[in-house]
């Protein structure tokens, strides 16, 4: 995974208070991942850093649309996708991550790089099951669908009724109805 500059923070310069970043996530940025689920994404991510004396805050929120394909039908569409998540970062002996909302940078630190959060958070947005919103309304046409309908017991079962009977037929069976 390459370094990414644009996701470094260098907290140092900012003043005490809130500071307001935006980032707009494409498709490049999850290849630098080497994650493929997604066949494009637009995603907007708005962060605020509050510097305060011993720590900082950082909240995220992301909101935004990724292209997927559907789980029942393998068709393609963009599935909308939102969330946020905090992180507080405080400054001690040693770089410690292990904690998801706690960061710990050591004293020397005059930079935080968000790339990491960032991608865990649009991930993890993503529902497990993917379902294009035209099977639930029932709106989706594909020709696989088509296909499916064409070849249903129930469709075949019609237009066997439809064709024409020999009219003898229709005799013998007027005599099995008249008991």
């Amino acid at each position: 995974m390459k370094q990414l500059n644009e996701f470094l923070i260098p907290f140092v310069g900012l003043k005490l208070g809130k500071h307001q970043f935006e980032y707009q996530i494409s498709q490049s940025f999850f290849e630098d991942f080497d994650y493929d689920e997604f066949e494009d994404s637009q995603i907007k991510v708005n962060i605020t850093l509050e510097k305060k004396t011993t720590l900082m805050e950082l909240g995220f929120k992301h909101q935004g649309t990724v292209k997927v394909p559907c789980d029942l039908t393998g068709e393609l569409f963009d599935l909308p996708i939102k969330g946020k998540i905090r992180l507080v970062v405080q400054f001690g002996e040693q770089f410690n991550n292990d904690n998801e909302e706690l960061l710990i940078l050591p004293h020397g630190e005059y930079q935080i790089d968000i790339k990491q959060y960032i991608y865990e958070m649009i991930v993890l947005s993503v529902p497990s099951k993917k379902v294009h919103p035209g099977i639930k309304d029932g709106t989706l046409q594909t020709p696989a669908l088509d296909k499916l309908k064409e070849l249903s017991v129930n469709h075949q079962k019609q237009q066997i009724k439809e064709e024409e009977t020999d009219p003898r037929w229709d005799q013998l069976k007027k005599l099995l109805t008249d008991k």
